[in-house]
C-alpha cells in the first residue's frame, strides 16, 4: 500500500520512467507468450519454439537492467532520513522499491497478455485486424489451438521475478553504507577501475575462440538463413561471440575512466580538467550501463551484417519488437545512469554557481564528456563488431 501510495505521489518524470519500465514488461511478455503460442501451434516444431524462447532472454535482461536503473534513480529510495523517521531502514527500502518495480511490471504484463490475447482472438470471438497491420501472422501466436493458462502464468511471471530481483541486488543494503562520504572519498579517490585489461582480454580470447572455433564451419555451397548461420554454427562460434560481447562489458568503467585521463592530460584547461576529473570520478557509475550498450551495439551491428548476408527477406515483426525493447532499454539505462551521476554531484555544481561559474560552462563540459566517450567507445565498438561478425560471414 506504502508503495502504491508514493508512486500516486511521485513527479511525473518519476511516473514516466516507471511507465517506460511497464512499456519493456509488456514487450518482453508479449514475446514470452508468442513463443508459448507458437508451440501450441506447432507442437512438433519443439525445437524452434526452444530457440525463440532462448532468444527471449536478452530483452528479459535488459529489462531487469531497466528496472534496477530506475529504481537507483527513484527519489524515494534516496530519502533515507525521512524512511529512518516513518520506521523504515535499508531493508526496507530495497522491499519498497521491488515491490515498486513488481508494480510497473505486474501492470506491464497483464497490457501483453491482453494484447496477445486479442491478436489470436481469444478475445473479441476472431483475431484482431491490427495484428495484419503489424505484420504479425496469426498463425505465430497459435490461434486456434488453446495455450495452458498455467503456462502462460509462469512465463510472465518471469519478468516480474526477474526485475524484482535485480533491482533487490542493485539497492541491497551495503556495509559501507554508514561511511560519510566525505570520509570514504580520499580513499578511493586516485583508484580507478580495474576492470579495464580484463575486459580487453577476454574481448580479445572470444574473438580468438571464435575465430578458431568458425574454421571448416561452412555452408557447404549451399544458402544457409540468418538462424542456420547463427544457431547453426558450431557452440566455439557463439561462446566466442558471447565472450567478446561480455568483455565490452567488464571494460565499460575502465574506458570511462581512460576516457577521463585523456581529457586531463597534458596542460588541460579548466573545462578539459572539470570534464575528466567529472568522468574519472563516475566511470564506476555510468561504465557499466555504457558498457552494455556498446555490447548490444555491437551484437546489433553484428546480427544485421550477418542477416543481409544470409538471407534477403526483411526482418520480422517478433524480432523488431525483441530488437526495439533491448535498444530502448539498454540506452534508457544508460541516460538513467546519467541522471543519477548528475544528482550525485549536484552540491558540487551548486558551489561551482555560488563562485561565479556560468551555466554554459557546466554545459559544455557536459558535451565535452559526451564527445570523449563517442570519440573512445564508438570505434572500439565497431572495431569489436567487426572481429566478431568476420568469422560468421560467408
Amino acid at each position: 500500500m506504502l508503495a502504491l501510495r508514493l508512486t500516486r505521489g511521485s513527479h511525473p518524470l518519476v511516473l514516466l520512467r516507471r511507465l517506460f519500465v511497464a512499456s519493456a514488461a509488456a514487450g518482453t511478455g508479449f514475446l514470452l507468450l508468442s513463443t508459448l503460442g507458437h508451440a501450441a501451434g506447432h507442437p512438433t516444431a519443439a525445437g524452434e519454439s526452444l530457440v525463440r524462447l532462448l532468444w527471449c532472454a536478452a530483452p528479459l535482461a535488459a529489462t531487469a537492467q531497466l528496472a534496477a536503473s530506475v529504481a537507483r534513480t527513484d527519489p524515494a529510495a534516496r530519502l533515507h532520513r525521512g524512511m529512518a523517521a516513518a520506521g523504515l531502514g535499508p531493508l526496507r527500502i530495497t522491499l519498497l522499491a521491488a515491490a515498486s518495480t513488481a508494480l510497473s511490471c505486474l501492470l506491464g504484463t497483464l497490457l501483453a497478455l491482453l494484447v496477445f490475447l486479442r491478436l489470436r482472438g481469444d478475445i473479441g470471438g476472431s483475431t484482431s485486424p491490427t495484428g495484419g497491420a503489424l505484420g504479425i501472422d496469426s498463425a505465430v501466436l497459435g490461434a486456434g489451438h488453446p495455450v495452458p493458462f498455467v503456462g502462460a502464468l509462469m512465463l510472465l511471471s518471469a519478468v516480474p521475478l526477474t526485475a524484482v530481483a535485480a533491482t533487490a541486488v542493485a539497492l541491497r543494503p551495503r556495509s559501507d553504507s554508514a561511511v560519510p562520504q566525505a570520509e570514504a572519498e580520499p580513499a578511493v579517490k586516485a583508484a580507478g577501475p580495474s576492470g579495464l585489461p580484463w575486459g580487453m582480454a577476454v574481448t580479445a580470447a572470444g574473438v580468438a575462440i571464435e575465430a578458431y572455433a568458425s574454421r571448416g564451419a561452412g555452408s557447404q555451397g549451399r544458402p544457409m538463413t540468418f538462424s542456420d548461420r547463427i544457431i547453426g554454427s558450431p557452440p566455439g562460434v557463439l561462446g566466442g561471440w558471447a565472450l567478446s560481447v561480455l568483455g565490452l562489458v567488464l571494460a565499460g568503467p575502465g574506458l570511462v575512466h581512460l576516457c577521463g585521463r585523456l581529457l586531463c592530460a597534458g596542460r588541460p584547461g579548466a573545462l578539459r580538467l572539470l570534464s575528466g576529473r567529472v568522468l574519472q570520478r563516475e566511470s564506476r557509475r555510468l561504465g557499466r550501463p555504457l558498457g552494455v550498450l556498446c555490447a548490444v551495439a555491437s551484437g546489433t551491428y553484428a546480427a544485421v551484417k550477418v542477416y543481409d548476408a544470409s538471407s534477403s527477406r526483411p526482418f520480422g515483426p517478433l524480432t523488431v519488437i525483441g530488437a526495439a525493447v533491448v535498444l530502448a532499454c539498454v540506452t534508457a539505462s544508460a541516460l538513467a545512469a546519467a541522471l543519477e551521476s548528475r544528482s550525485a554531484r549536484a552540491h558540487t555544481s551548486a558551489a561551482l554557481r555560488r563562485l561565479g561559474a556560468p551555466r554554459s560552462v557546466l554545459r559544455r563540459a557536459a558535451a565535452l564528456r559526451a564527445l570523449a566517450l563517442v570519440i573512445v567507445l564508438g570505434p572500439l565498438t565497431w572495431a569489436v563488431a567487426e572481429m566478431a561478425t568476420l568469422p560468421l560471414l560467408p
